[in-house]
């Protein structure tokens, strides 16, 4: 199974994008997650800047945020629209809201079904604080009850939420693992989604944990007979980067940490 890698376009909106382009592929990545503008000009740099140096597009939701569920449904439904028409290996969706009803998640869900059938897209919905997929123990339900639901597995948030490495809820983090397609390399700690630089000995036993979890998912998908499987290396800027008082100077380079994953990353699963 190959393994791919994806450089975040967050952190890097001021490059523009034929440099970031250039820079994500010097640096060995496969492809770019990003949003996609609503505005085709803009859509249309996007997608030359990305064929011109021969990287591949994950797109990525977030900007749905009405909390007035018919009104997001309908915003939910035309962000889905402007994604599949550019095209992009897969989409990423952040989805729903923590407070919703189980019924209106499960109906946003399926929303993003119906357009992956017309599409041919896959949708896979990113476990995220403040989502339907907020915690290990709320999505276990959804995932028991729709058979279909496929993730994109954010393992920090979950930690984060829990204030725990999981450890005792391995049941709920295997049943996620068993439905992810992509996931997101980014290691957190229990008081946070983001270490600040996982290549410090301090954080040893937290990298240690998502990577026993990123181990599963490639088995799990291996398993499967998948040909391919991809991740986003995450780590992100400011307020995710911790940044020093008064200068608000970053205390680690958001970049090298992401390049420094994906190579790990990388590295790991070509000896599997």
């Amino acid at each position: 199974m190959q393994i791919q890698s994806f450089c975040p376009r967050w952190g890097s909106a001021h490059i523009p994008w034929d440099e970031f382009a250039k820079r994500v592929k010097k640096d060995g990545y496969d492809g770019v997650e990003t949003d996609i503008p609503t505005d085709l000009k803009d859509r249309d740099i996007v997608l030359n800047a990305l064929a011109k140096h021969g990287l591949q597009l994950i797109a990525q939701h977030w900007e749905t945020v009405d909390p007035d569920f018919e009104k997001h449904l309908a915003s939910y439904q035309q962000r889905l629209e402007i994604m599949t028409a550019a095209k992009p290996l897969l989409i990423n969706s952040q989805t729903g809201k923590d407070y919703y009803t189980f019924e209106q998640n499960a109906a946003l869900i399926e929303a993003a079904a119906q357009q992956s059938a017309s599409s041919g897209i896959p949708v896979y919905h990113e476990t995220h604080r403040g989502k339907f997929s907020f915690a290990a123990h709320i999505t276990a339900a959804y995932l028991q009850q729709l058979p279909a639901l496929m993730l994109t597995l954010d393992v920090s948030h979950w930690v984060a939420v829990a204030e725990t490495f999981l450890q005792d809820q391995q049941e709920a983090v295997d049943l996620a693992i068993s439905r992810t397609r992509h996931f997101h390399a980014r290691v957190g700690h229990t008081q946070g989604a983001q270490v600040n630089d996982p290549r410090a000995p301090e954080w040893q036993e937290a990298l240690d944990m998502h990577l026993r979890c990123w181990d599963k998912v490639y088995g799990a998908n291996r398993k499967a007979g998948h040909a391919v499987l991809t991740f986003t290396a995450e780590f992100g800027p400011a307020p995710y980067m911790p940044q020093l008082p008064f200068t608000r100077q970053p205390i680690a380079n958001q970049w090298d940490i992401n390049v420094y994953m994906s190579d790990l990353l990388k590295s790991r699963y070509r000896t599997v």
